[in-house]
């Protein structure tokens, strides 16, 4: 589990299935454990539970009863779920509400970082609830099994975790609990989901990571996989586009309203936001930047000393482990040897520095170094003397006196510097000001008036930056570092932003929120007209192909068939591809209906609707042949390497599942449709 991003809810993948058997074979295992300690364990879980101590005795009964009877079996360890405050069961601990509302809440934050225009509704359209609780399960699955079995994820390794996150950092390179925080706020988190989603990922590794080891792939498999991707298929497709069959005429009010409430999820609109903004910075300022003569004067006299005449040398040297081992190298070089040769001979490198300071190199050595490089002649080896790190054997290769610089000679340079700080200075209590008065409560245009700006209103943004409705057009640049935080601002409530750091703020300010909604039909009827039409075409279109499929199995050709229907339509498009060929040539951009091609038996025909109404394809196979793969193909090591990751995702599931089925999971279907509904702001 990546623990950076272990939060992560919604997952996209697509795995070979292997048998059913692996998961009875798992549950075998798991019901080995015993009769006898089930019920312990389930004694124990029991009376830890979140029920509590009066629900707890209330049960008591039914427990005594159920022994009594003879009918406590393992699905009775988590009873019917009743109420509308759990959405499931798992081995006895429930998934409440709550936390599956703010779990769906996260995912969908995550999934905007990629797609900001993605909606809470498009999100449940498109399944996502149904994962987020699905894996909901699959976490407390495990963590429930491995509690069983005495595994543990106590909070010392827990705490130990969060603190090598990369992400809760500091500047420092230790963990920040400000950062930490502020991380759980904008994901919508808290402590505990964090902690729970952790030690969900340790118990994970120590009950699952085992048995992904080795995941191996057998040489036979691998060695027909690979011989997929010679296989070559030769057939031909056929488009029957919905245009050709679109009735011209309008539909009835009756039916463009029927049509439009069906396919109401085809028209939401994202949310849109207005934003009013104004710049600022130098330009502002009323208080003079310019330095007097006097200031001038006193930073020079202040920092007198940078202006005095100085030294600077350039020089070779050489450190080494030991005094001896120093004083031996002096005495070969003053025998006439270089530094070079005697330190490339000892098994050493010399390094160059300078030109540089006795202050700075002191900082850099030690001060006794410095004493000795910087008393040395020009041409000369120091004294060896002991610094930080070993003993410094230094020549002195360069003397250089650097004249005293007056106060006229730098007057230009020191005016610059104050200018830059008084800039800094004013703009920093600038924007103290117009903050203070953003956080009092004055508006947007006041504060404006008062720094002598203009204010902007942008067109009708969306959460990505393009203006809503006008393709092509995005956000004005200097709004783009704000953008994220203006469609989390509350309308009216101006906020203050440094765009360029020390240069130049901004004052902003959301003017108008339109929530994200279905378009009402009167404003899209025109497009809503030409969804019906393309509807209703595909229809007759996929009755045309049935006919088309028809006399392909009376023995007609697919070109002959075509030109039986009385609409003119394409020809049909001929295919003569193997798999290496269809995933080079197309780019990996491979087109419906040859997926579909390479999915079917030889001598068939089937037929595939296009995306958004558009038509039909009918796809014809007339032949599959396959060339022979040597065992010591390339292709069969690279089949292998692939497949091992599947395998072992693979077994992850299967683990997975047995534990589910050993547990027991039950849903509340009634309260998942509640949570549904409540995310959606349906009554």
């Amino acid at each position: 589990m990546d623990k950076a991003h272990g939060i992560t809810i919604v997952r996209a993948a697509s795995y070979i299935s292997l048998d059913d058997c692996h998961a009875s074979y798992f549950s075998t295992v798991l019901a080995n454990a015993g009769f006898f300690d089930f019920m312990i364990t389930f004694m124990r879980n029991f009376f830890k539970s979140k029920i509590g101590l009066g629900l707890t005795l209330a049960f008591l009964a039914l427990i005594a009863f159920a022994f009594a009877s003879s009918d406590v079996a393992g699905n009775a360890a988590f009873g019917g779920i009743a109420g509308g405050d759990r959405v499931a069961v798992i081995g006895g601990e429930r998934i409440d509400s709550s936390e599956f509302s703010r779990t769906v809440g996260s995912a969908v934050d995550q999934v905007r970082r990629e797609n900001p225009t993605i909606t809470m509704q498009a999100f449940v359209e498109q399944g996502g609830l149904d994962e987020v609780l699905e894996q909901m399960i699959d976490q407390y699955a495990i963590s429930a099994y491995a509690e069983k079995f005495g595994l543990r994820a106590g909070d010392n390794l827990i705490n130990s975790e969060i603190l090598t996150i990369g992400a809760f950092k500091g500047p420092d390179g230790n963990f920040s609990q400000d950062i930490y925080q502020t991380f759980l706020s904008q994901q919508r988190l808290t402590d505990l989901m964090v902690r729970q989603d952790l030690g969900a990922g340790l118990l994970a590794q120590q009950l699952i990571s085992p048995s992904l080891a080795s995941p191996n792939f057998p040489d036979k498999f691998a060695i027909r996989y690979a011989a997929l991707l010679k296989e070559r298929r030769q057939g031909a497709f056929a488009f029957l586009p919905s245009a050709v069959f679109a009735p011209e005429g309008d539909p009835t009010d009756a039916q463009l309203q029927a049509f439009f409430t069906d396919n109401s999820a085809r028209y939401i609109r994202p949310e849109r936001r207005t934003i009013r903004y104004a710049s600022f910075g130098v330009e502002s300022l009323d208080a003079s930047l310019t330095p007097t003569q006097a200031e001038i004067a006193a930073r020079y006299e202040q920092n007198r000393a940078q202006y005095a005449a100085r030294e600077v040398r350039t020089f070779t040297q050489l450190i080494v482990p030991t005094k001896a081992a120093a004083d031996s190298l002096r005495e070969r070089i003053g025998g006439g040897e270089s530094l070079e040769t005697v330190a490339r001979d000892a098994g050493f490198s010399t390094t160059s520095i300078g030109p540089i300071e006795r202050a700075d190199y002191a900082t850099q050595a030690s001060a006794g170094v410095a004493a000795a490089v910087f008393t040395a002649s020009q041409g000369a080896i120091a004294t060896p003397t002991q610094g930080t790190l070993g003993w410094h054997v230094v020549r002195i290769d360069d003397v250089e006196t650097v004249a005293a610089r007056s106060l006229a000679s730098v007057s230009s340079e020191i005016a610059e510097q104050l200018e830059a700080e008084k800039r800094t200075a004013a703009l920093a209590d600038l924007s103290a000001r117009v903050e203070e008065q953003v956080d009092g409560g004055t508006p947007l245009a006041t504060v404006a008036q008062d720094l002598g700006i203009t204010v902007t209103t942008t067109p009708t943004l969306t959460a990505d930056g393009r203006v809503y409705g006008q393709q092509g057009r995005g956000v004005p640049p200097q709004l783009q570092p704000v953008l994220e935080t203006a469609f989390q601002m509350e309308e009216g409530q101006p906020q203050l932003a440094e765009i360029v750091p020390g240069s130049t703020f901004l004052v902003f300010e959301v003017s108008e929120v339109t929530e994200s909604a279905t378009a009402p039909l009167d404003e899209i009827r025109d497009d809503v007209t030409v969804a019906w039409r393309l509807s209703e075409g595909s229809r007759l279109a996929r009755a045309a192909s049935d006919r088309v499929m028809e006399r392909i199995a009376d023995g007609s050709t697919l070109g002959a068939a075509l030109e039986a229907e009385d609409a003119t339509l394409p020809q049909p498009q001929p295919v003569d591809l193997n798999r290496q060929d269809l995933v080079t040539q197309q780019n990996q951009q491979i087109p419906p209906p040859l997926v579909l091609m390479f999915s079917m038996a030889e001598g068939t025909a089937k037929r595939l609707e296009a995306a958004s109404d558009l038509g039909w394809f009918v796809v014809e196979l007339d032949d599959i042949s396959t060339d022979e793969i040597a065992t010591d193909d390339p292709l069969v090591a690279a089949a292998q390497r692939q497949l091992q990751t599947t395998i072992a995702e693979e077994y992850r599931q299967q683990v997975t599942r047995a534990m589910r089925d050993e547990l027991g999971v039950e849903r509340n279907d009634a309260a998942v449709e509640a949570v549904r509904k409540r995310l959606l702001g349906e009554s």
